[in-house]
């Protein structure tokens, strides 16, 4: 096994993927059906080496890993993925770490918009278990997986599009939290063959400065948003300034800030809703 995945690696490697040892072991993982930390251990039965083989060399030709074992993981979460929806990314465990954060009433009212597979709606109710969590998206694609990761949880998935006027007006100064993780990715932009070949156009770029759904976003959470509410959006790490920009043009938010993710990269932006 342990020869199986050293071999793996090097292919991986060789063919440009960032984390080939990784991904190694979590294709051996996903189909020897162990633990990571344990797959070093574990003796391959008949058709393990094939069946490896053909995931590493579609892994190799930068087949997204999420594609080839149908999941990605947020925070406490697990979700179904594959063509048609966004792969959650490590860069929006920080966005989440600070929601969680947030003091919020005993049963709150919180929203995910351009929700994609629901992986934040999904890991802030996990964690909420009194609250009112609600998912959008305006993908049919991506609401099919949606729809399938929530099933039998208490989050409500809603079709429509974040920047149409009056997008969830029935919530109107209700929400005590809002997040979001917008398509903001500048069109033009250079992109790793997972992201430019998988993920979905529409889930990936915010027009030409990667600001256009984010500038609605943010009129949209001052309405949304109760008095001492707060949202927290994800941006490009190219416009971070343009984002805090687009909060203090909204005019109802105090407490801007603009926050870094993991790796130390400025990600996504903070506010409150004025009293």
């Amino acid at each position: 096994m342990r020869r199986l995945i050293d071999d793996a690696a090097d292919q991986l490697a060789a063919a440009g993927v960032g984390s080939p040892r990784v991904d190694a072991e979590l294709l051996a993982a996903h189909v020897a059906g162990a633990q990571r930390g344990m797959v070093g251990f574990t003796v391959p039965d008949a058709d393990f080496a094939q069946r490896f083989a053909v995931l590493v060399a579609r892994r190799a030709q930068r087949v997204p890993l999420q594609h080839l074992t149908g999941t990605a993981a947020l925070g406490p979460v697990s979700v179904h993925v594959g063509p048609g929806v966004f792969v959650p990314r490590p860069e929006t465990e920080a966005l989440l770490e600070w929601a969680l954060a947030q003091r919020l009433p005993a049963e709150p009212v919180i929203v995910d918009l351009c929700t994609g597979s629901g992986a934040l709606a999904l890991a802030l109710a996990s964690c909420s278990p009194r609250a009112r969590v609600v998912a959008v998206d305006d993908s049919p694609d991506a609401l099919r997986y949606t729809r399938r990761n929530a099933e039998g949880t208490s989050v409500e998935v809603v079709s429509a599009d974040v920047t149409a006027p009056g997008v969830l007006a029935d919530l109107d100064g209700t929400v005590d939290l809002l997040v979001a993780n917008p398509p903001y990715i500048p069109v033009g932009a250079q992109l790793e063959p997972e992201v430019a070949q998988y993920d979905p156009s529409h889930a990936l770029f915010g027009g030409p400065d990667g600001m256009a759904v984010i500038d609605r976003i943010a009129d949209v959470a001052a309405r949304l948003l109760r008095p001492g509410g707060s949202c927290a959006v994800e941006h490009d790490d190219t416009t971070s300034a343009r984002t805090v920009d687009a909060f203090i043009r909204a005019g109802r938010f105090t407490d801007v800030t603009a926050r870094h993710d993991l790796t130390g990269r400025p990600r996504f932006v903070t506010a409150v809703r004025d009293e």
